[in-house]
């Protein structure tokens, strides 16, 4: 007898686990996706062409994941597959209760049955949290590689937005003008936008990721080495050569209580410490200990995420609206980042409250996400949602528009008031550097040019 399956999702490690394991299983039939976290992905189907006309030729419907008891019962489903990330354990395990609760086993699928072998090394990159540094951490070791004389082809982890998700299947980023050509949201271009423009690598992204790693491997500029640029605090979808998992002490103790963060700290060779130049020395040593007890064969990289600010004479003793980097703010809840660092460096006289300006979709970001505070995330799921930001970016009375993320905002947003950008980059502090530990893995797959 087959068994009924509903994956549990958010449009990334949802699709991976069913292309993996289940697209071609004839021991199980997935007869539902649920959606959540990410605004608008639900209400679509997972086309058949991406689900296997063999054994999905309607495709497969994506529900709203407050729907699950009542599709539990309705398709007489046998498990539910949790898969996706950047949650609290208690959370998790709420939605066990509620899967247990319907009749049905709640499953978390591991690396065996969803990592990808290459052909080529992997240096896989993940996180304990969503805006611990991963793209900063990834750009500095494809920096080093690639001053080595190596190709680098990265590939991110998924960020498939698009209504047509065939459309998405594989995607390949080389210039800014491919971040137009795929009709790249907010989101997307803040993790893509940093590899292109500097001409150094380029970035694959999309669903099918068996696809896109034989894309990436037979790459037309060239590869040596994948580097797999991970989301949120997910696990690699690729067999890691070297793991390297990045940790927050902004956010102690996260590192061993958010699913599945703990998974990527446990499993990494190398793990770094970020952000020491923000937090205090008590948060670090916690982090550090918290580390060392859970991994302790991991060798710990202390980190700086040093700040690049464009104009900051026009911060001081102004009043400043600070966008910054939306999933950071919103699951990764932070508090602060890299906008608001920089505000306070410099000497703003006020961080202005957009709150009481916002429009649209972002009033429904601040009620899902209240501790988002005083700042202004940079939502942009879609057109419609950048218009909302433009609008709220433009009701708010400030001097001064400080914008923490990575893309060049005001080239997708009119904004009118004067623009700051806040850029950040890693630097390693003390030793153990990054550059050694890529000297030691050019050595041992015999990379050396």
């Amino acid at each position: 007898m087959k068994k009924n399956v509903i994956i549990i999702g958010a449009a990334g490690r949802d699709f991976h686990n069913f292309n993996t394991y289940f697209r071609h299983n004839p021991n199980y039939n997935v007869v539902a996706f649920t959606a959540e976290q990410i605004p608008g992905i639900d209400g679509r189907p997972y086309p058949k062409e991406l689900a296997g006309e063999d054994l999905y030729p309607n495709g497969i419907p994506i529900y709203k994941e407050s729907e699950l008891p009542e599709l539990i019962k309705k398709f007489n489903v046998d498990e539910c597959v949790f898969a996706y990330s950047d949650k609290p354990y208690n959370y998790v395990m709420g939605i066990s209760a509620i899967v247990n609760a319907a009749g049905a086993n709640f499953v978390l699928m591991g690396p065996k049955d969803t990592m990808i072998k290459s052909t080529k090394p992997v240096i896989a990159v993940g996180a304990t949290r969503t805006g611990c540094g991963k793209s900063q951490t990834s750009r500095k070791i494809i920096e080093y590689l690639v001053a080595m004389g190596l190709k680098v082809v990265a590939v991110r982890h998924p960020m498939p937005y698009d209504p047509d998700l065939n459309k998405q299947r594989v995607q390949r980023f080389a210039c800014v003008e491919d971040l137009k050509k795929h009709n790249c949201t907010i989101e997307e271009m803040e993790e893509y936008e940093p590899h292109v423009v500097t001409k150094r690598n380029v970035i694959y992204a999309g669903v099918d990721y068996e696809d896109i790693l034989r894309a990436a491997e037979k790459d037309p500029d060239g590869c040596d080495v994948v580097l797999w640029d991970g989301g949120n605090n997910d696990f690699s979808f690729y067999v890691p050569d070297l793991f390297v998992g990045v940790a927050d002490p902004l956010r102690p103790g996260a590192e061993v209580s958010y699913y599945p963060g703990e998974v990527v700290a446990r499993m990494a060779d190398v793990i770094v410490i970020n952000k020491i130049d923000s937090a205090s020395l008590e948060n670090i040593n916690q982090v550090r200990q918290n580390l060392v007890k859970i991994n302790p064969k991991a060798q710990i990289i202390d980190a700086a995420s040093i700040l690049t600010v464009d104009k900051p004479e026009l911060i001081k003793g102004k009043r400043v609206l600070v966008v910054e980097d939306g999933p950071t703010l919103t699951h990764g809840e932070m508090k602060i980042g890299a906008g608001t660092v920089a505000a306070m460096k410099y000497g703003a006289a006020e961080m202005v409250d957009p709150r009481p300006y916002i429009v649209g979709s972002l009033k429904e970001t601040f009620a899902t996400y209240p501790t988002i505070g005083t700042l202004l995330p940079a939502m942009g799921y879609g057109e419609a949602q950048m218009k909302d930001l433009e609008k709220s970016i433009e009701n708010t009375p400030c001097d001064v528009v400080v914008i923490g993320t990575p893309i060049d905002l005001p080239r997708f947003v009119n904004i009118k008031q004067p623009v700051v950008k806040i850029g950040y980059e890693l630097q390693e502090i003390g030793k153990p550097t990054l550059e050694e530990v890529l000297d030691e893995f050019v050595k041992k797959h015999n990379l050396k040019k």
